[in-house]
């Protein structure tokens, strides 16, 4: 019987091949030469890559017998998930292997703004002695601050408590007791801005953190704030930052990651005051050992049927077959909490009921707090770390289990309760044939909406001529309304609407029909598929 072929697009470590053992057969080939990839793929179970391979819809078509992808970093750029998701490949990829690369980078940034490194070794290479020129300042008793508490910015921290700084953080999604646990004053964003002597950024990029740090930021600043940005390109407007470091309202900056990359003409790289590096986060010989051990553990897993952990598309592993529909809907109403309730959460609750209550379910707790996590955190989300990024914020998992469901033939639920004891949850289910996921409830209203990419969630008094503002201001604003569902408790208190629509709303939009609808929620919620 033959052996499955693992195919190795690029130049992996030798302790990848070691990881996969002797029960596959290797090819190599460039991964960058077209023909000789598609061809390759032909008879491929498994492929191996880094970021020069595009594994796209051409690729994944070529390969008929293909399982799973893997990618040995982080970012998943050159692989097409929804192409593989459609053709049932599994993709996988090292979401912890670059972690203390990218915290020690991100203190190497710092250090190098401090004290004109850079700067100091070109100078003295190109024959000066300038001392005075680079006179620097320590971080000995200056004020500290991370953005973003997630395992790198705790890696930060945990690294830059014996310099005598006081560390203050700003998270949403971190308790103050867990923020204590590693040293770090909790603080708001304004906060951390006008205080800091150094910032280090360690949040995603999302909607909601695209130029978070932008000119109103800086305005708060004191003149000798140094901040690093080793984390996404984005979170800091550039040219904001710019305006800031050219006007000397801050003393200097330290960037990793651009917006376009490589940042071909960005003016940032004219200024002397800036420390760049070109995207070096995980360029270690430590973390790409590591990315290709795991990603050749995942791909072992992945081809003997078991829970591959750092799936991002789909589940492996012996799980019943009544149970895997509900995994993709729970890490959906996992983005619809985290979109409902955002930061300070104490506890979360995964509640399955009815028929698929017999079997193992455990798979569904994690398949909520991935996609609760999806976009609260720097790092790629997996089933293996999202109960260890719960831990690490102090929140609380449980699983409740109950063969009786009352209404549908199965209903899967996730509660959040919030530090202030207040509680958010959604419920769904999976109906048909064709597997199509409902949302059934959410915080109590009962509802039956078909999940959507984009969703707008709000809460009112129950009055007439609601509909007609919101669906006024929306149709002026471009955006199409696909679906609604409207619910309510009781006549004449609060009621409840769910809209799914076809592109997301405006900021400005929702707020404009928040103030003049006075709703006491308005969520816009953009899931991942």
């Amino acid at each position: 019987m033959s052996k499955p072929v693992v195919l190795i697009a690029e130049e992996l470590s030798p302790a990848t091949v070691e990881a996969l053992g002797p029960d596959f057969d290797v090819v190599n080939v460039d991964g960058t030469d077209r023909p000789a990839l598609l061809a390759a793929l032909a008879t491929a179970d498994a492929i191996l890559v880094r970021s020069a391979t595009q594994v796209d819809a051409e690729a994944i078509a070529a390969a008929p017998k293909l399982k799973v992808v893997a990618r040995a970093g982080v970012g998943l750029d050159n692989v097409d998930i929804k192409a593989a998701t459609a053709a049932g490949v599994m993709v996988v990829n090292a979401p912890t292997s670059n972690v203390i690369s990218a915290a020690e980078l991100a203190i190497g940034l710092i250090f190098s703004t401090a004290r004109f490194i850079p700067d100091a070794n070109a100078s003295l290479k190109a024959g000066q002695w300038k001392r005075s020129q680079f006179t620097g300042v320590e971080l000995y008793e200056k004020t500290i601050g991370i953005i973003g508490l997630g395992r790198i910015g705790t890696l930060v921290a945990q690294r830059l408590a014996g310099f005598g700084a006081r560390l203050i953080g700003f998270d949403p999604y971190v308790t103050p007791a867990r923020a204590e646990q590693i040293g770090v004053e909790l603080a708001t964003l304004d906060e951390v801005m006008e205080q800091s002597d150094f910032i280090t950024i360690h949040i995603p990029k999302t909607p909601e953190t695209t130029g978070m740090i932008a000119g109103p930021q800086f305005a708060k600043a004191k003149p000798n704030l140094r901040i690093v940005n080793a984390s996404r390109g984005g979170i800091i407007d550039e040219t904001a930052l710019y305006e800031a470091l050219k006007s000397k309202q801050i003393a200097g900056a330290g960037l990793d990651v651009f917006v376009s990359e490589p940042p071909t003409g960005n003016p940032l790289l004219t200024l002397d005051n800036i420390v760049v590096t070109p995207h070096l986060g995980a360029s270690t010989d430590e973390a790409q050992e590591k990315a290709g051990i795991s990603v050749a553990k995942s791909v072992r897993l992945a081809l003997a049927g078991d829970l591959v952990p750092d799936a991002v598309n789909v589940a492996g592993g012996n799980i019943d077959s009544s149970v895997k529909p509900g995994i993709s809907l729970m890490e959906n109403m996992g983005q619809v909490l985290f979109g409902l309730v955002g930061g300070g959460v104490s506890s979360i609750e995964v509640e399955v009921r009815g028929e698929i209550a017999a079997h193992d379910v455990s798979v569904l707790k994690l398949a909520g707090l991935k996609g609760f996590f999806q976009n609260a955190v720097t790092e790629q989300v997996s089933y293996v770390n999202a109960p260890l990024m719960a831990e690490q914020r102090g929140i609380d998992v449980k699983l409740t289990v109950d063969s009786v469901s009352e209404e549908y033939r199965n209903v899967t639920a996730i509660k959040a309760v919030m530090n202030d004891g207040t509680i958010a949850s959604v419920s769904g289910t999976v109906i048909g044939p064709k597997l199509h996921q409902k949302i059934v409830a959410i915080n109590g209203y009962e509802v039956e909406l078909e999940m959507a990419e984009h969703l707008v969630v709000m809460v009112y008094s129950d009055r007439p001529g609601i509909v007609g503002i919101y669906g006024k201001a929306f149709s002026e604003a471009g955006v199409n309304i696909a679906a609604m569902q409207i619910a309510r408790q009781q006549k004449g208190g609060k009621a409840l609407s769910v809209i799914t629509v076809d592109s997301p709303v405006p900021a400005d939009v929702l707020e404009g029909v928040r103030k003049e609808i006075q709703a006491e929620t308005m969520k816009a919620i953009d899931l991942q598929f």
